[in-house]
């Protein structure tokens, strides 16, 4: 009888781990061994739940005003960090944002850069921010757009602080590496219009035959007064029923297009009534939540927090977010939709 060698059976992990090593030498790598987390069964974020208490950030800023200027600073901002993403200048994957100060007196010099970024005034009047040659006074609950680009400056000549959430598409701009940044060679550009002109050419359902926007794909409309957005919101609630998963809710747009009011940061306002709760909701686009007017409690992904006005909150994507007012709220947001929607990739849950 004759009898076979055994052949041993080679150790196939190890086996993989030196082909991995030697494939890494000629820069490539298997994809097996990471697809599950490069393409998961739902969106997988580092972004956690959080809620910035505007009473706890405002004690740091004033310190703050006190230790470094406006000038100094370039901006005079606080970064509202994500807990899951520390060290990364973000809150949620894609957007940053901060809350500014300017103090009575002050100039923040003109520079311009290749992200976009938008205001929304917290506290204080009087300020204001010029965007290419116009100036737009600021008041509490006011939208405003710094479009890609364009030179601007902030000052505050009244008597009192005024701050602001700014929020940037400065993740988004990295992620091409595409960022440009540019200083005006002196504080303040040279005002070349006077103040509401953007206002009397596109803010009244009108527009000058064969207007093109200034800014690119940016509304021309760069100031939209919190006024004028309340009232809608307090028209549309006294005609139909609130929507089960966003009570009253309006998107701000391009008057020129229909469209966002700016190409990678979807901008909306919305109004609970008193003691109304939502049903769960949950979309692709995690959002940034001011609260305006009002309070009540956000209860995100089975997290609850407790909002007042000027708090902060956000919405990782695809955690479900429900809405509690305790009496009737305002709530400010943004996020990164256009382009989702430009690229397809938006969705949604309802219940």
């Amino acid at each position: 009888m004759t009898f076979m060698a055994s052949v041993p059976k080679p150790d196939i992990a190890a086996a993989r781990q030196e082909l991995y090593r030697r494939v890494e030498k000629h820069n490539f790598a298997p994809l097996w061994e990471v697809y599950h987390s490069l393409i998961p069964d739902e969106p997988v974020t580092p972004c956690k739940p959080a809620l910035w208490k505007y009473r706890d950030a405002r004690p740091y800023l004033m310190e703050a005003g006190q230790l470094i200027t406006a000038k100094e600073a370039t901006r005079r901002v606080l970064i509202l960090q994500n807990p899951g993403m520390p060290g990364k200048s973000c809150i949620t994957q894609s957007l940053f944002a901060g809350l500014q100060l300017i103090l009575p007196g002050e100039v923040a010099p003109s520079h311009r850069h290749s992200q976009s970024a938008l205001r929304f005034v917290l506290e204080g009047a009087c300020a204001y921010t010029a965007v290419d040659g116009e100036r737009t006074t600021m008041q509490p609950g006011d939208f405003i757009i710094t479009p890609s680009w364009t030179w601007h400056d902030h000052g505050n000549p009244g008597n009192d602080p005024v701050v602001w959430l700014d929020g940037l598409d400065v993740r988004i701009v990295k992620l091409f590496a595409a960022q440009f940044h540019e200083v005006y060679p002196e504080d303040m550009q040279p005002v070349s219009r006077s103040e509401g002109t953007a206002q009397a050419r596109f803010g009244s359902g009108l527009a000058p035959v064969g207007a093109a926007s200034p800014y690119g794909k940016t509304s021309p409309l760069f100031s939209y007064p919190y006024a004028r957005s309340r009232e809608s919101l307090a028209k549309i609630a006294s005609d139909q029923d609130p929507d089960a998963c966003h009570g009253w809710k309006l998107e701000y747009i391009n008057p020129l297009t229909g469209g966002h009011a700016m190409p990678t940061i979807a901008t909306f306002l919305q109004l609970l009534p008193k003691g109304f709760r939502t049903q769960p909701y949950r979309s692709t686009d995690g959002t940034v939540y001011c609260v305006v007017e009002g309070g009540g409690t956000a209860k995100i992904g089975g997290e609850r927090f407790d909002f007042e006005p000027r708090d902060i909150f956000v919405v990782p994507s695809w955690v479900p977010l429900e809405l509690e007012s305790q009496n009737e709220t305002v709530l400010f947001s943004f996020s990164d939709r256009p382009g989702q929607d430009a690229m397809g990739l938006w969705r949604e849950k309802r219940g």
